[in-house]
């Protein structure tokens, strides 16, 4: 995205002043936003590179490197998403199998592939409800996380589905594989999410944070780790990685949540082994509907690998035993 230069001389009023206090009133920026056009060297004074504590020189001339304007993710382009499967559509709802790596639709800092443009690019049309950025959105799936998520694609299965979301009246099934044994082998976790107070990126269970429950169910156990079955009665962010975390039996391949590196390589995973294999729905005709999703191959490759090692035969092949 092309940039604006801007060339000028300091004016008398802003003489002495820092470079970030001086520009902010100049340019009509934050002062945050001035202090990271100097560390990236786009501020020049008199062709020199200066920091956001310099002064101002009366009568030099500033070369101000402009940042680029906000993106409209409203216009967000058609784009092709590899990997991204149909598993049903009809007219008011498009369900999919969303990759690993692909956000539910654009946002600020997010220029990766996303399911909006994906579904854009794939001829579909979704529903004109909802904010501008994210359209027929009545869902979202972290980026890092795969599997069957819905769209609406008519006003009306917005409007149902949105309400379903929020009466909880929909039936979401994930499958994680987390380290160790929950103890016990099914449960329910009660606890409330919410931000890290040292790690804004990510969340922890706070006396503070939003009511989450999940529930879950043992469906194998291995010596380094147990596949879970896992459905959500909220849906918090990072809420499966909170939660099993807080039990100290974080999910394989999730650093940030507190993993063993070396299992995962062993397994080769390089995302954490979560994977949304179910979601039912009303749907708006007044029936009840189900889609699932197979394992991905990582994850898939990743589960006989284990399997493997604890001497146990892999069931079949393609989706594994569950899914």
């Amino acid at each position: 995205m092309t940039r604006e230069n801007r060339v000028m001389p300091v004016p008398d009023g802003l003489a002495g002043m820092r470079v970030d206090s001086g520009l902010s009133k100049l340019l009509g920026l934050s002062r945050t936003a001035v202090a990271e056009l100097a560390a990236d060297g786009d501020i020049l004074q008199d062709q020199a590179p200066v920091g956001k504590s310099d002064r101002l020189v009366a009568g030099a001339w500033l070369d101000v490197t402009l940042p680029a304007p906000p993106r409209d993710l409203a216009a967000e382009p058609a784009r092709h998403v590899e990997g991204m499967d149909i598993l049903y559509s009809d007219e008011d709802v498009i369900v999919v199998d969303k990759p690993v790596g692909v956000a539910a639709h654009p946002t600020v800092g997010w220029e990766g592939p996303t399911v909006t443009s994906g579904l854009a690019a794939a001829g579909f049309r979704i529903s004109t409800s909802g904010p501008p950025e994210r359209k027929g959105i009545v869902q979202r799936l972290d980026v890092g996380t795969s599997g069957v998520m819905i769209v609406a694609a008519s006003e009306r299965a917005y409007t149902v589905l949105k309400n379903a979301f929020r009466d909880r009246e929909v039936s979401k099934t994930y499958h994680a594989l987390v380290q160790g044994h929950p103890d016990p082998t099914s449960g329910t976790i009660d606890a409330p999410i919410g931000r890290h107070p040292s790690a804004g990126w990510r969340f922890s269970v706070r006396e503070d944070g939003k009511h989450a429950i999940t529930h879950y169910d043992t469906l194998e156990a291995h010596r380094q780790a147990s596949l879970l079955e896992v459905k959500l009665e909220t849906g918090r962010t990072h809420q499966i990685r909170v939660h099993f975390s807080a039990l100290h039996h974080p999910l394989c391949g999730d650093p940030m949540y507190g993993s063993d590196p070396k299992l995962a390589e062993r397994l080769g995973l390089i995302r954490q082994w979560l994977h949304a294999v179910e979601l039912g729905f009303p749907h708006p005709d007044g029936s009840w509907k189900t889609v699932r999703s197979p394992y991905p191959e990582d994850l898939q490759l990743a589960l006989d690998r284990l399997r493997d090692a604890n001497g146990i035969a892999t069931p079949g092949s393609g989706e594994g035993a569950h899914p």
